[in-house]
């Protein structure tokens, strides 16, 4: 893990000296929130529909158990008890008072974190896989890629005040766990010859014109990437439209230019400025490398795993829904699920974080990730540790054993929060993950992701999802549009609209004839929802979405 240096210290420190001095302004009056607004954004605080929105930088989803802890103290001390993981890696806290939010600030730095550049028209947080540094299929590690970015883009003179915000992801794995073609720029560890460098992809988000990113570059040397990720965002910088916020992300720029000349103006801006890259960016590049070494891994028998795994159901069912390979013999990549059935997607208590830390701390190498799909990962647990790291789970809440099916759903706050929202998307992911539940199916429907957004933002992921669900306003009345096919990994498409909008209490009903449809249409038990659709595509799912429901409605 990076740890700062004296700059990065004395950087958010003056930071937050000069926020709190804002923040004591906006209380006296002498700032309106209007003048306010643009200061407590580059500091990562929203006004929402109910209180002040803390979201707290988490880079590239990565954390130890001090963090962890800090951020179970911050919720308790300064918030409900409560935070809320999002889709690009960070914590939000949901109900802190605005005299209270510079001494949040300075605890976060207690421990090496800060809100910088979660908010506003700036580059974001850089998101990567929360599998990094332990898949098996990995063929680097795509945290020292984040690191270096992050500090490459942290108060960048020309990029505080770009067109609309920017987001990049990274991966080090052909199987895309950072869905990297649905960012404004994503990056693809590949190797060539022999050679790592980079695959460039330029012009993904999803939002009220949801698209596909394009192949820029289709390998870049590692020693180039600073200079062609500056050249890239020069060029958006330059054309980006500024005259309406709808039209002003870079996938608008580049569907309106044509990746063509998108990349030619790139090659050339590129050609200009890499000589002024003398090489220091690699020097830092080694060093953040080292950084991220992986832990000495134990060579230990599995027989605790092995018992418990033959003798134990409950365990077992566990295992094969929430563990996934690692790279080292003898170890797993546990997922903590943080959806347990009715709870809201993405919530964890102070005492869960605890509890999350605690079992990274004893046997997790004191390593934790957060994931977009808004769950946490102990990435390095020995499989001999995986009866009592259950048990612990389970007592507190965190065993659920639904990774990847059904209830483990994808949801952005929605109307219970966001200014934004025009429609409730918790309560309608409560209802989903419950009925399933009760009907004992999600294990029989195996691999299907439901993505909820409760407005056109897609803060949801809603159009990649395998069923994606859009919470509209409707004159006053919630309105839910289904998306059908939709993919985030390396086969990103967005997915296709059924058809009309459902109501609120017709949603649920409207998800159980697609996922009996999907149960009927399968070839067989092996057969998952994305590969059934692929095959037989939308008209099956929509004669079950409409002519069924014609038919109820008639008796």
């Amino acid at each position: 893990m990076y740890n700062y240096n004296e700059f990065d210290t004395a950087f958010v420190a003056e930071r937050n000296r000069q926020f709190r001095a804002q923040v004591e302004r906006r209380i006296s009056g002498a700032l309106t929130e209007d003048e306010f607004k643009p200061l407590r954004l580059m500091n990562g605080l929203y006004l929402q529909l109910h209180a002040y929105m803390l979201r707290v930088a988490i880079p590239y989803g990565t954390l130890d158990s001090a963090k962890m802890h800090k951020l179970a103290d911050i919720a308790d001390k300064w918030d409900k008890g409560y935070g809320h993981f999002t889709t690009r890696q960070n914590i939000q806290y949901n109900w802190p008072k605005l005299s209270d939010v510079p001494d949040m600030l300075d605890a976060l730095a207690e421990v090496e974190m800060h809100a910088i550049q979660t908010s506003g028209n700036t580059i974001r947080n850089v998101t990567a896989d929360h599998f990094a540094g332990a898949a098996a299929d990995e063929i680097a590690d795509p945290r020292p890629v984040a690191e270096l970015i992050r500090q490459w883009s942290t108060d960048h003179p020309e990029f505080q005040f770009l067109p609309r915000k920017f987001k990049i992801a990274v991966t080090g794995s052909p199987n895309d766990r950072a869905v990297i073609k649905a960012h404004d720029i994503g990056i693809q560890i590949v190797e060539q010859d022999g050679e790592i460098g980079y695959r460039i992809i330029v012009g993904g988000g999803l939002g009220r014109t949801p698209m596909i990113g394009k192949v820029l570059r289709d390998f870049l040397p590692e020693e180039d990437l600073l200079p062609y990720l500056e050249a890239t965002v020069s060029v958006w910088n330059l054309l980006g439209r500024r005259d309406n916020k709808y039209k002003a992300r870079i996938k608008i720029t580049v569907h309106e230019h044509g990746i063509d000349e998108i990349r030619e103006r790139v090659e050339r801006i590129f050609k200009m400025i890499r000589p002024s890259f003398s090489g220091i960016d690699q020097q830092l590049f080694a060093e953040i490398k080292a950084a991220f070494a992986a832990p000495e891994f134990r060579d230990a028998p599995v027989a605790e795993f092995e018992t418990a795994y033959k003798h134990d159901p409950i365990f077992r069912s566990w295992a094969d829904t929430n563990l996934a390979e690692h790279r080292a013999e003898g170890y797993a990549i546990v997922q903590i699920s943080l959806k347990a059935h009715g709870a809201t997607p993405g919530d964890a208590s102070s005492e869960q974080m605890r509890v999350m830390a605690d079992l990274a701390q004893k046997y997790g190498h004191d390593q934790l990730r957060i994931s977009h799909e808004q769950n946490v990962i102990l990435p390095h647990v020995h499989k001999s540790d995986l009866p009592v790291i259950h048990a612990v789970l389970k007592k507190h809440g965190l065993a659920t054993a639904n990774i990847g099916l059904i209830s483990d759903i994808i949801a952005c706050p929605g109307m219970d929060y966001c200014a934004l929202a025009t429609a409730r998307s918790i309560p309608i992911a409560q209802e989903i993950a419950t009925r399933f539940d009760e009907l004992k199916l999600e294990h029989e429907i195996g691999d299907l992701k439901i993505k909820i957004s409760g407005c056109i933002n897609a803060c949801g992921h809603h159009h990649v999802g395998h069923i994606g669900i859009l919470g509209l306003d409707r004159a006053g009345v919630e309105n839910y549009q289904i998306t059908l096919g939709g993919d985030a990994t390396e086969n990103a498409r967005v997915g296709d609209r059924t058809g009309p909008g459902f109501s609120a209490d017709d949603i649920l009903p409207a998800i159980e004839r697609i996922v009996y449809a999907y149960l009927d249409l399968r070839a067989d038990a092996d057969e998952t929802f994305a590969q059934t659709y692929a095959r037989v595509g939308l008209d099956p799912f929509k004669v079950a979405l409409y002519e069924q429901d014609k038919a109820y409605a008639a008796e």
